[in-house]
């Protein structure tokens, strides 16, 4: 007795999706002995089938379930399908199927071949989950069969699992048709297309984008959330919500009900104990199960379709499907709780044999086994820290409690560390304090490794002698296996000669560290070492070569991916620096904003270097609005952290720059009272310092105490070989002569700038007065006493900077404004119809020659903001162009004095 619907071909309540590109693929299929379309449960093998085949007029299908492994069964179904491709051509085949006894499958279809083969129509029989046949007669049967069958008929085949068929032979032949998961899946445009057709309320883009990864393209798991979707409508609920997706028991019931309940218990133990990994190979999943058959149980996986990918690019590596993943989880936590802590404790070890510490630390955290995290961090902790992975290192150590921490030394050292890496230098001390009151018996090199870090500190607190001598004692007490210690021992007594000024002394240790450093790998403290290689050739004035040590740093950065370290944005930050040296602003601007783009990412403390920077490049190119944002960055920074002398002294030039611009004597004066006074000025942070606390002085008048500090500032530059402050201390000498009207001697020291110049390239420290030795600069008489190669360097300055449009703008300022228009001469068309603040800075930016669109980037707003302004001024001043309007500035800018 026939059942009708195991011969019937399905059909579906709601219209199946287009799916273009598999129509592409079967469109041409004609002549094909075989189409297969293989892929896990809910993948729409057979709505892809029937969705093709519908309008096909010679089609036979067979609908086979888990009764149909009997031959003679299977048999019946199978001849009376293909009587129903062939237009009923198989009928003596059918009857001789029907014979009791059943004869054999081979006979039967050696009959219905021999009927079939008379036809010409073209024709398709369907084997709609072929996966639940596991006889061998029957698979021999169908083999025999494809390999006799006609031309005018395709054999269609749905299976979750691979055929048994021996079809390697039609590949070669190019006689079969493969449609796997992969094209199964739906991509994102076929999704997107999904969710239009089943929701009456449309998702927004995102939000079907963030589905469709969530399910990795399950059409399945796709419908399930349509229908949870159109149920919470009904119950008016919102389902635009990111946290939950999908309604997990539905798709787990799912899971059981097609997947699971289907396999052996041992097949089903494996997978679940499997479950614990993110991905997996035969080595790790057969350490984790215990099993040494772990290779063929991947291999039977395979075969069977069960949500399991190779991953690509990795040899013998596979995942579950993400979802299929929760799935076993959620069986696992419910099946095998007693499981839980061993799995995951093995599966630590068995990434450990892989040398995969990331992995290893994620198991023994979610074992909750503390013991086992301490174990991996002391054999592995330093590689991490070594690589720069804070993340990693600082997520496991907040997993341990204090007293494991404080009872194992390279524990604590860990943690010390991590915190100084991050400048979290108050933490690093209270460490170290728990550490020694821990009590806890050091080894000699144990002791020298503490002693490392203690000199750390000691020279970020700007200690150096401190610092000297815990780093010289920790190199008399670390062993060989130390190194990381005698790496930053080596470290700190280079930078502390090169805080003392010893400069000669500094730059061979810090090449000696960079050796060290990447001959153990230890890429942070070699990046470190070229970055203070750096400041140590610019100190002595040989920029290109502190240009080209920086190059070997982003060399290391790339080589051995360490874009995510904070030194990253300190190199970035000397690198602005040293293009502002050259007068490239726009270099300079460029890398000061990629350390903040970096810095978005990490603390914001560390801000400070550029944002002070932005703002001198903004003040050297007269954008005055644009620096008042720095400073108040600047300002803001200051405020909420307390910093290095170094950051603090090119935080105060920006300052004092701005000041100055703004003519705002008392904050000047103020700062200047309150300012630190270095011991020495033998660095170029203390030098720096002091040419601030020069510029402060100069700026109020205090030309004897100026004098003073410029006499110091040349004798500790001189006697330390600092060649580049000597440089900049020499441009001071020169504004110093301009202002006290000593003009030989302006002259006199404005050319040995000028020829120090010639050794260190450094340009643009000569645009925070250019507008005071411009008129030396332009002089025929000086530019006749330079020889050819000072006077190059002088018409380069000239060359570069338009002094009328850096300051022109500067004179609009508020408090400008405010005497202009209370002034006794201002012209009562001026007096009568009052600018607005913003149109006065437009006038006065006009005033400077900048073009509309460079006054919209200047005041950050849109050009047709600046247009509305400018047609303002216009009609309120009477004036018909630009011509006029620089020409009534400029008048404006007379009648005050300037």
């Amino acid at each position: 007795m026939w059942i009708p619907s195991k011969l019937s071909c399905p059909t579906f309540s709601l219209s199946a999706i287009e799916r273009p590109r598999i129509a592409h693929l079967l469109a041409a299929t004609e002549r094909q002995k075989l189409v297969l379309l293989r892929a896990p449960a809910g993948y729409g093998k057979t709505t892809v089938a029937t969705q093709w085949l519908q309008e096909k007029p010679n089609l036979g299908w067979y609908n086979i379930d888990s009764n149909d492994n009997d031959p003679a069964r299977f048999c019946c179904y199978f001849i009376a399908a293909l009587n129903n491709a062939t237009g009923q051509a198989c009928q003596e085949a059918l009857k001789l199927a029907q014979q009791q006894p059943f004869s054999s499958m081979m006979s039967v279809l050696t009959e219905a071949l021999k009927q079939i083969s008379n036809s010409n129509k073209q024709s398709y029989l369907v084997l709609d989950d072929y996966h639940h046949i596991e006889d061998d007669g029957i698979h021999q049967a169908i083999h025999y069969f494809l390999k006799h069958q006609p031309s005018h008929l395709t054999l269609v085949i749905t299976s979750r699992s691979v055929l048994p068929l021996g079809i390697a032979n039609l590949r070669v032949r190019g006689l079969i048709t493969e449609i796997d998961q992969g094209l199964l899946a739906f991509d994102a445009d076929e999704a997107a297309t999904f969710f239009q057709q089943r929701i009456e309320q449309p998702l927004d883009n995102d939000e079907i984008e963030r589905l469709y990864q969530y399910v990795e393209g399950w059409p399945s798991a796709l419908e399930l959330i349509a229908w949870q979707t159109r149920y919470q409508a009904l119950a008016g609920n919102d389902f635009n919500q990111p946290t939950q997706p999908l309604n997990q028991a539905h798709l787990w019931d799912y899971l059981i009900e097609e997947v699971f309940t289907a396999l052996d218990n041992d097949t089903q133990e494996f997978l679940l104990q499997c479950s614990v990994l993110e991905r997996f190979n035969h080595t790790i999943a057969g350490v984790v199960t215990q099993r040494n058959d772990a290779q063929s149980k991947i291999e039977s996986l395979q075969r069977y379709g069960l949500f399991i990918f190779p991953i690509p690019g990795v040899y013998n590596w596979f995942r579950f499907h993400s979802l299929f993943a929760e799935f076993l989880s959620h069986e696992r936590d419910a099946r095998l709780p007693h499981q839980h802590t061993e799995l995951h404790q093995l599966a630590a070890n068995a990434w450990l044999q892989q040398s995969n510490t990331h992995q290893a630390l994620w198991h023994a955290k979610h074992a909750r086994d503390e013991a086992l995290t301490a174990h991996i961090l002391c054999q592995h902790g330093w590689a991490l820290f070594n690589s720069g992975d804070s993340a990693s290192l600082q997520a496991a150590l907040s997993t341990l409690s204090d007293e494991t921490i404080f009872q194992q030394p390279t524990l604590c050292l860990l943690h010390a560390w991590l915190a100084q890496s991050q400048h979290r230098h108050q933490d690093v001390d209270k460490i170290l304090w728990q550490s020694e009151n821990a009590n806890v018996a050091l080894t000699n090199s144990e002791q020298g490794e503490f002693n490392a870090l203690k000199a750390q500190v000691a020279i970020s607190k700007n200690q150096p002698l401190q610092a000297l001598e815990f780093a010289e004692l920790a190199l008399s007490q670390v062993d060989g296996m130390a190194y990381h210690s005698r790496i930053v021992a080596t470290s700190v007594i280079g930078e502390v000669n090169h805080v003392l000024g010893h400069l000669d002394r500094a730059l061979p240790l810090m090449q000696q560290t960079e050796k060290l450093a990447r001959q153990y790998q230890v890429h942070q403290h070699a990046l470190w070492a070229i970055l203070q290689q750096s400041e140590i050739l610019t100190a002595k004035g040989y920029l290109q070569a502190a240009f080209d040590v920086q190059e070997s740093g982003f060399k290391l950065i790339d080589d051995q991916q360490l874009n995510h370290l904070p030194l990253h944005e300190f190199l970035l930050r000397i690198r602005a620096q040293l293009f502002f040296s050259w007068n490239r602003l726009d270099d300079a601007e460029a890398c000061a904003n990629q350390a903040l783009k970096l810095l978005n990412l990490q603390s914001e403390p560390l801000q400070l270097h550029s944002y002070a920077l932005l703002a001198r490049i903004a003040l050297c190119r007269g954008e005055v609005d644009r620096t008042a944002k720095y400073i108040a960055e600047v300002e803001c920074l200051l405020a909420q952290s307390s910093y290095h002398i170094d950051w603090c002294a090119h935080a105060y030039l920006a300052q004092l720059l701005y000041w100055q611009a703004k003519q705002n004597n008392s904050a000047i004066q103020l700062w200047l009272e309150g300012a630190s006074q270095p011991e020495q000025a033998c660095n170029h942070f203390s030098q720096m310092q002091w040419r601030n606390i020069c510029r402060a002085q100069l700026y109020l008048g205090q030309y004897q105490q100026a004098t003073q500090t410029l006499q110091r500032l040349q004798d500790d530059a001189t006697s330390h070989q600092l060649i580049a402050d000597t440089s900049r201390n020499a441009i001071m000498q020169s504004v110093m002569a301009i202002q006290t009207q000593t003009s030989p001697i302006a002259q006199q020291t404005l050319k040995t700038a000028l020829m120090l110049t010639n050794q260190t390239a450094i340009l643009g420290d000569y645009l925070y007065n250019i507008d005071e030795l411009a008129p030396i600069l332009q002089s025929a008489e000086f530019q006749s006493e330079l020889d050819e190669l000072t006077r190059f360097r002088a018409n380069q300055l000239l060359k570069s900077i338009t002094t009328t449009h850096r300051t022109r703008s500067a004179h609009f300022d508020e408090n400008f404004i405010k005497q202009l228009v209370h002034h006794p001469q201002i012209p009562e068309l001026v007096r009568n119809s009052p600018l607005t603040q913003r149109e006065w800075q437009v006038l006065g930016l006009i005033y400077s020659g900048l073009s509309n669109e460079q006054i919209a980037h200047e005041l950050d707003v849109a050009g047709t903001t600046i247009k509305t302004h400018i047609r303002n001024l216009y009609q309120k001043l009477n004036i018909a162009n630009r011509k006029q309007a620089v020409s009534t500035a400029e008048k404006l800018v007379k009648l005050m004095g300037h």
